[in-house]
């Protein structure tokens, strides 16, 4: 297909790494300096480290951040006096229809009670099996035998792969996955902070989305007229109901055009960042590896210590404080999501990586009424991923002959390269 479609997948996500990546400064040094000192600022910090909002920022708005564990979780879980609605402005721009992010109130309430029974975990425990063929047949033990490998290729692919076949997508066109891939990223990518590369990224993303809402109208309607009786999400979607209301074909093109940028986004930069803390740690990967059940305890832990959406933004609904600093109504609000999760008042040692830490509620997957509604999808995509890749790369470990990996990134954060070996 032609222009921004072709845009090849892993050019795309480096793309957008590198426009979210923001200034190269010790994140979690500087937001330790302003929990103690200044918890609540009256200013756009993102911006400040050259990092685009998704959520529209009027310039002309006054924005605050906050950096304590307290004050995020107060403005996440009140979707009452902080809102979402205004990110219709700017990702949502490229989703016209059904976008959960950028709904308030009833709208919300009634959306996600329609759509949420499909993401439970007795509905997304039917997909592991396909998951895990997925991911061994076609991924996994083609490598097997070359004992090297940079993991992030791995983890760039298979979670829009797995997304790509649970949604109802033809199972047998493997370049059209990188291709809707592709054109996902792009989307993500349409929001810049320099204003010569605004215009065009606006035009690639809005192409982008045209073509992602082709791609997935034609599948929707195919799904359909083959009567919809599947197990895939459009069959669900189609089938779903709410006192006594369905979805028509375009509502559910929006719904599934808009999963897709994070469905393979957010789980490839999680993944990624899981495997480097655990490679990192020889002796925590071992017993990962003895002990099965600690798998799900170490992607919760990689999720509260190196979230990949790093901030999230409200609008505060009426005249209100956090913190005692006085909030207008109209005001954005920045919650730094990768500092509450560090803060030391909520989370003891919270810059160690401990999986054996007792369970408490952190801001990876956000919190309150617009908690992402596919993590527990994105956790069971990790979790069968991990356990093949310590099934089928005996005594994985990083490769001493490569740069070590780093995770990066002011918004998006993961690393770029997971090289590792095995026997």
């Amino acid at each position: 297909m032609a222009s921004p479609s072709t845009t090849n997948l892993e050019r795309a996500f480096a793309g957008v790494a590198s426009n979210y990546r923001g200034a190269d400064v010790d994140l979690n040094a500087l937001y330790a300096t302003l929990r103690r000192d200044s918890p609540v600022i009256a200013e756009n910090f993102m911006a400040g480290l050259g990092v685009p909002t998704i959520a529209g920022l009027d310039a002309n708005r006054p924005t605050f951040t906050v950096f304590k564990y307290r004050d995020v979780m107060a403005v996440l879980r009140d979707a009452n006096n902080f809102t979402s609605g205004f990110i219709a402005e700017g990702l949502g721009a490229f989703f016209d229809g059904l976008i959960l992010t950028g709904m308030d109130g009833e709208a919300h309430r009634r959306a996600r009670a329609l759509l949420q029974p499909i993401f439970m975990p007795d509905v997304v425990n039917r997909w592991k099996p396909k998951m895990d063929t997925i991911i061994r047949n076609e991924y996994l033990l083609p490598l097997v035998a070359r004992k090297r490998a940079d993991l992030m290729d791995f983890a760039l692919h298979f979670p829009i792969r797995l997304i790509y076949s649970l949604i109802g997508f033809p199972e047998d066109e493997p370049e059209r996955v990188k291709q809707v891939a592709s054109w996902a990223l792009a989307i993500l990518a349409g929001p810049q902070v320099d204003p010569e590369k605004a215009a065009q990224a606006r035009g690639a993303a809005m192409e982008a989305a045209r073509l992602l809402y082709d791609a997935v109208k034609e599948a929707v309607v195919k799904v359909r007229a083959a009567g919809a009786g599947g197990e895939d999400l459009i069959s669900r979607l189609i089938r779903a109901e709410y006192e006594g209301r369905q979805l028509d074909d375009h509502e559910i093109t929006t719904f599934v055009r808009s999963l897709l940028p994070a469905a393979g986004e957010t789980t490839t930069r999680t993944f990624g960042s899981l495997l480097v803390l655990l490679l990192e740690r020889p002796g925590l990967l071992e017993r990962v590896r003895n002990d099965r059940s600690l798998v799900g305890k170490a992607i919760d832990e990689a999720v509260r210590f190196e979230p990949v959406a790093t901030f999230k933004v409200r609008q505060a609904a009426q005249d209100l404080a956090i913190g005692g600093v006085a909030i207008p109504k109209g005001a954005m609000v920045q919650a730094i999501v990768m500092s509450a999760n560090r803060d030391e008042d909520a989370f003891e040692n919270g810059d160690s990586f401990d999986i054996d830490r007792k369970p408490k509620p952190s801001f990876g997957f956000g919190f309150g009424p617009h908690m992402c509604i596919g993590q527990f999808i994105a956790k069971t995509e990790m979790q069968v991923a991990l356990n093949a890749v310590l099934d089928l790369l005996p005594n994985v470990r990083l490769d001493p002959s490569m740069p070590a990996p780093r995770i990066t990134g002011a918004q998006l954060r993961g690393p770029h390269e997971v090289h590792v070996i095995w026997d």
